[in-house]
């Protein structure tokens, strides 16, 4: 139980800030300064114990996941919501749950963390369950080699009490369940999906002999209308709310880490009855109504999952803008768009290109051979003659995470935006 002056004065501040429009990592900030073990003492007491989400694709979207799907067998959780998936996020949001006295009311935490504060987190709060999503090259300004990267996630493995979830496909994540002691479950796709998923070595040709895969708990075997997993031997197939092949994969790490968790106590048909409502989180592949067509964002932040997003989506009868920024919260090296094939773009070229790196990215394009209609830097105005240039079409965004905020904000302007708080 969190310690009630902390809780007192950090809701005071969540408060005030609320009032000014302030970020919603303010308060989390202000708490830990005053209380360094107010997460720890908020998490301390729930019976399922905290579940920590991590790697370089994926975790918002497979947070909301694991989060639903839980919630549909009965349990109480409690979750990093706005997507901040730094320590201070975290406190932020368990001000917004925990009461006056800091009893936090929920059976389980499911957190999502950025991979290099995580590593900080588990020294403080042992997860009891951790899901190791994937390790690619992105925003590696901040990480440094890949390979670092995948030294974090082992030390987040190595912390967890219980059961540490893994994707079978990444080579860099298997190395790291062979170290383990702990129990390990696997999620995988089948053989004739790897060709949609390269790992990062694949990706950028340093190919290896292919060494003999660990089975898999839950495995994707088909995507289409209708997703098809594979869960105790026995092909299960549903269709989903969620668009993109690479969301589908993260579905079956969701059902992974679910079963992980519940054991017996689950309820599979409930659960995959759940698994097709749920929607996407914000900023991914989320969709708005303007002027009685929808508009769909779709954040990229890495080769592999720009490329996996356009494999994802036919471009025919929509209207493609796509915003770079690279701000620090996106990664400063934008090299990585080299890495990105455009082909599926020709056809239908871009109508516009923005964000602080537009004319890289139109650059880019041109190399690729796809037309690119209107360029513009500053995102409010590309935004506005993107809509008004298109107003009878459906239209697409691709765009970096900061890009997403600052879109989401001028969207929210014009139409009804989901507001997080």
């Amino acid at each position: 139980m969190a310690k009630p002056y902390s809780v007192l004065m950090g809701k005071a501040v969540r408060y005030i800030a609320r009032l000014r429009g302030g970020g919603s990592a303010l308060p989390g900030l202000f708490v830990e300064t005053i209380d360094r073990g107010f997460v720890a003492d908020a998490l301390a007491d729930l019976p399922y114990g905290v579940v920590l989400i991590s790697g370089t694709n994926g975790k918002t979207t497979t947070t909301k996941m694991v989060v639903e799907l839980l919630e549909s067998q009965g349990l109480t959780v409690f979750t990093n919501r706005t997507g901040s998936n730094f320590s201070r996020g975290v406190a932020a949001a368990l001000l917004g749950e925990v009461s006056a006295r800091g009893k936090l009311k929920a059976d389980i935490a499911v957190l999502e963390l950025d991979e290099a504060h995580a590593v900080h987190f588990v020294d403080r709060i042992p997860p009891r369950y951790s899901l190791l999503l994937n390790v690619m090259r992105d925003q590696l300004d901040r990480f440094g080699e890949i390979d670092t990267t995948a030294k974090m996630l082992q030390h987040i493995a190595q912390a967890t009490t219980d059961t540490i979830v893994v994707n079978r496909e990444d080579p860099r994540l298997t190395a790291v369940a062979q170290t383990l002691t702990g129990t390990v479950r696997y999620f995988g796709l089948d053989d004739k999906l790897l060709a949609l998923f390269p790992n990062d070595d694949e990706l950028h040709g340093n190919t290896k002999e292919k060494t003999q895969r660990p089975a898999a708990d839950v495995l994707l075997q088909s995507v289409g209308d209708k997703a098809t997993f594979e869960i105790d031997g026995k092909s299960v197939s549903t269709p989903l709310q969620l668009q993109g092949i690479y969301n589908i994969f993260n579905a079956a790490a969701a059902i992974a880490l679910t079963r992980a968790i519940l054991g017996d106590k689950l309820d599979q048909p409930s659960l995959i009855a759940q698994l097709a409502n749920i929607t996407p989180a914000f900023g991914r592949g989320e969709k708005v109504m303007i002027d009685g067509q929808p508009c769909e964002l779709v954040l990229v932040k890495n080769p592999s999952g720009f490329r996996l997003s356009l494999r994802s989506f036919d471009p025919g009868g929509y209207a493609t803008m796509i915003a770079i920024n690279d701000n620090y919260a996106d990664g400063r090296d934008m090299s990585w768009l080299w890495d990105v094939d455009f082909d599926s773009l020709k056809t239908h070229g871009v109508s516009e290109v923005s964000g602080i790196r537009a004319y890289d990215m139109a650059l880019r394009l041109q190399y690729d051979d796809v037309a690119v209609t209107h360029v513009n830097t500053d995102l409010s105005r590309a935004l506005d003659n993107f809509l008004k240039s298109n107003q009878d079409k459906p239209k697409r965004i691709y765009c970096t995470y900061t890009a997403m905020l600052a879109l989401r904000r001028e969207l929210a302007k014009r139409t009804e935006v989901e507001v997080v708080s």
